[in-house]
């Protein structure tokens, strides 16, 4: 079995970064995903280094166990051939605003018409009854709006953005969760339906439960920000000769801790016996546990921290990461050889199934390598899915030689 969601048949109208990782969620999960692409192909093609133009990095890990269709929706004839389609589909994803969708032809209600046990997911900016809801979004743009680089400045220093594409995959996993929902609703009752997943109220919902605190009461009775997040002293904690990361939360785990460094005073100090006095102090216990690290080397403390029972981990840098232990122990990185990208270094699906594990069936595709295929999968005779192809409605990718070798372009 290929996972779960074996024989679903998705079709993927994303682009970018939010909408194919949700897709990828879905595919690595087992489902059918085709990839609708327009002519000049996802902007995430594009993206960081490549062997091919075309096959980026970004793009490489976004859309792995995707195949690629590429059609023009602007021409009639895969307009309709798009239609055809949606007869036997379970689910489309789609990230355009529902205007744009609507211009196409493929506005719900259009959908449903053709299919009406379609699940129809749009993950886009801003939900539809306010004032925002035609405004495009990208990650920085909603990270702004939500105020995380505020978060991230901890109130005193300039804000700055997080450095990865946090919004985006957040709020592609709550669209992979959409879909799941719907599809189970599907299976209970027989029904389809649209499902809108907006970035903006959706990161908000994930920031705020940290960060609204004392705001959460009205009037408030504190300041908005969870007091142990924003300290500016919430950070691993430098020793001798490197950097730990330190978890000590419960109440036992600060009794040990006091008592291994040799300060039974704080642990029996009424301040620092619970969470609710820790948190009142944390600026005060966060640079005392700065100003203790520092006293012995990485190894020392991971030595005392465990035999202590404290949390304590070794922070690793991206490079370290690929030779940590632990995930090659569980071969989360793994060499693959890909048809014309040569040999890559991937991850793997990080989940464990007992009864459907998923694989890894695909890799990136190529610009157009499925159309012809998926066209005649989804119902169109091959002579019809090539006539499009030659009236300039669709692409396809020339086959690669079985001897062909990785070419770098120029």
């Amino acid at each position: 079995m290929n996972g779960p969601l074996e024989g679903l048949r998705i079709l993927d109208l994303t682009s970018n970064f939010m909408g194919p990782y949700a897709s990828l969620l879905l595919a690595d999960m087992g489902a059918d995903v085709c990839k609708i692409e327009a002519p000049g192909g996802d902007p995430t093609r594009g993206v960081g280094p490549c062997r091919n133009k075309g096959m980026s990095v970004i793009f490489l890990h976004l859309n792995r166990n995707k195949r690629s269709a590429v059609l023009d929706l602007k021409n009639a004839q895969a307009a309709a051939a798009l239609q055809r389609m949606l007869q036997s589909a379970d689910v489309v994803l789609h990230s355009l605003r529902p205007k744009a969708m609507a211009k196409l032809g493929l506005a719900y209600e259009d959908v449903r018409k053709v299919n009406p046990r379609i699940i129809y997911c749009g993950a886009f900016g801003f939900g539809q009854n306010g004032p925002y809801a035609e405004r495009p979004a990208y990650d920085d743009l909603i990270q702004a709006a939500v105020g995380m680089p505020v978060l991230q400045a901890r109130k005193s220093g300039p804000p700055q953005y997080v450095a990865t594409a946090i919004a985006d995959r957040l709020v592609g996993m709550a669209a992979c969760n959409a879909v799941a929902m719907a599809l189970y609703y599907r299976e209970k009752t027989g029904h389809g339906q649209s499902v809108e997943v907006p970035m903006f109220e959706t990161f908000a919902h994930f920031v705020l439960g940290d960060h609204l605190y004392g705001h959460t009461f009205e009037p408030p009775i504190g300041d908005w920000g969870y007091a142990r997040m924003m300290s500016a002293e919430r950070r691993p904690y430098q020793t001798k000769d490197g950097y730990l990361g330190v978890n000590i939360y419960t109440d036992r785990h600060w009794q040990r801790f006091f008592l291994a460094v040799g300060r039974p005073d704080m642990a029996e100090d009424p301040r620092y016996g619970t969470i609710f006095g820790r948190t009142e102090n944390i600026a005060y216990l966060y640079k005392f546990l700065a100003d203790t690290f520092e006293t012995k080397t990485s190894a020392e403390w991971l030595r005392i921290l465990t035999e202590a029972d404290i949390p304590v981990i070794q922070m690793n840098t991206p490079e370290t990461l690929l030779r940590d232990p632990h995930m090659q122990a569980v071969n989360f990185f793994q060499l693959q050889q890909h048809p014309s990208e040569g040999l890559l270094r991937m991850m793997g699906i990080p989940q464990t199934w007992s009864e459907s594990q998923p694989e890894q069936r695909y890799p990136a595709p190529r610009l157009g390598e499925h159309t012809v295929q998926l066209l005649t999968e989804y119902g169109l005779s091959a002579d019809e899915a090539r006539q499009i192809v030659a009236a300039g409605g669709a692409l396809q990718a020339p086959v690669l030689d079985a001897h062909e070798t990785i070419a770098s372009s120029a």
